[in-house]
Parts: C-alpha cells; sequence; structure tokens
C-alpha cells in the first residue's frame, strides 16, 4: 500500500518566505529609523550650543565660563581659575574637561543658570557633565592654531578650524559619516567637522578619512564653530 507523503506546496513556501522577507525589511527599515534619531540628536548637540554661546554673550555681553562676573549675573554661578584668565574672550580648558574649576567646565554650569538649556548646575554631581544621544562625552572649548592643542587636527596635519570647538565621543563610524554628511562636507578628514578614533584619543588627534571610517568602531567627533 502507498503512504501520501504531506509537505508544503510551493505556493505555502512561497507565502512563508514573503512573510520572512517582510519581517526582515521591518527590522532593517526599524534599525534605520533609530539610526536616523541618533544621527538627529547629534546633530542638534552641535546646531544649538553655539546658540546659547551667543545668547549668554548678549545677555551678559562675556562667555559663558570665562565670565569674571558670573557670580553677580546668575545666582549660585561659580566662577572659574586662575581668575587671571577671565573676561580674555577664550573658554580655557580641553573640551572634555573634568577640572571643576576650568572654563570650559563651568561653561555647563553657566548656560544652565542662565535657563538656556537644562541639566544639573551641581558641579561635580555625576549627572553634570552633559552626554550625548549614545551616551558619550560632549563638551566645549576655544579653538586654536596649534594643531597639538586642538581636539583634532586634519590630514594636512593642521588644527581644526573655529573659535569654539564642539566635540562629542562614543560615535559609532557609520552615525559619524551620516552626521558629518547632514551638518557639513561628508568628508570626515576635512571641512568644519572631523573624526577619530574615540580609543586611545588625546589631543591633535590626527582625523580619520572617510572611506577609512570602520562603521563599528567608536569615534570622537569635533566641529569648529
Amino acid at each position: 500500500m502507498k503512504t501520501r507523503q504531506s509537505g508544503f506546496t510551493l505556493v505555502e513556501i512561497a507565502i512563508v518566505l514573503v512573510i520572512i522577507g517582510l519581517l526582515l525589511g521591518g527590522v532593517l527599515k526599524g534599525e534605520e529609523l533609530i539610526s536616523s534619531a541618533k544621527v538627529k540628536n547629534l546633530a542638534t548637540d552641535f546646531r544649538n550650543t553655539p546658540l546659547f554661546i551667543y545668547a549668554y554673550q548678549d545677555k551678559f555681553r562675556a562667555l559663558p565660563g570665562d565670565d569674571a562676573a558670573a557670580g553677580s549675573h546668575i545666582s549660585g554661578a561659580a566662577t572659574a581659575t586662575p581668575t587671571s584668565s577671565l573676561g580674555n574672550g577664550v573658554i580655557n580648558g580641553n573640551w572634555n574637561s573634568a577640572v571643576t574649576t576650568d572654563e570650559s567646565y563651568l561653561f555647563w554650569q553657566h548656560i544652565r543658570l542662565a535657563n538656556l538649556t537644562n541639566g544639573s548646575t551641581t558641579v561635580g554631581a555625576a549627572d553634570y557633565l552633559p552626554v550625548n544621544a549614545v551616551g558619550g562625552t560632549l563638551g566645549l572649548q576655544s579653538g586654536t592654531s596649534i594643531a597639538a592643542n586642538s581636539p583634532i587636527k586634519d590630514a594636512n596635519t593642521k588644527a581644526i578650524r573655529g573659535t569654539f570647538i564642539l566635540c562629542s565621543s562614543g560615535i559609532a563610524g557609520k552615525l559619524a559619516k551620516q552626521l558629518d554628511m547632514q551638518i557639513d562636507d561628508g568628508n570626515t578628514a576635512g571641512g568644519a567637522m572631523l573624526a577619530t578614533p574615540t580609543s586611545g584619543y588625546n589631543l591633535g588627534s590626527p582625523a580619520t578619512a572617510t572611506a577609512d571610517i570602520d562603521d563599528a568602531t567608536s569615534y570622537t567627533v569635533c566641529m569648529g564653530v
């Protein structure tokens, strides 16, 4: 006696493959949307932070962090040291400084106390220093013409250009490339925005060319404003 073998028909297999394709497409689209949202948030940091500087200047005729009269301008504001460099039009200190008396560190307290942005105003608090959309460090310092003192140097070994330099770390290479395309010229080793690996980062680190950016590697991205 012959027994009938059961199995999937071609139509059933085709339907399953279509469903799998739709699920994969949905997952990939979801990942794309998440990446786009992260890039948008990262870009917002680079666009908005310079506005805080200019708003503070318009209000108090001084730079946040470098304000010699910060204590009288805004209640509770700390004054940076050494006082000899206050009011010189330069936000001293590195963008990623954790020294609570540096101008670049107190920059965030001043703009927050001036109600220009949100965040902790308690110097030294665990949540004081701002983070970006991917949990990396965000910071600002004055620009310099000396490559060794620059957050990043370009492909021509020149210091990144800008009166102020805003840096954001821990950004995946894929996002770093998208961010540069959205804000600058798509060249991560030239222009106003540069990128260098976060691992082993030091002042004056060389920028990485777009073609050499690894999507899974973490980068520090800086822009002159």
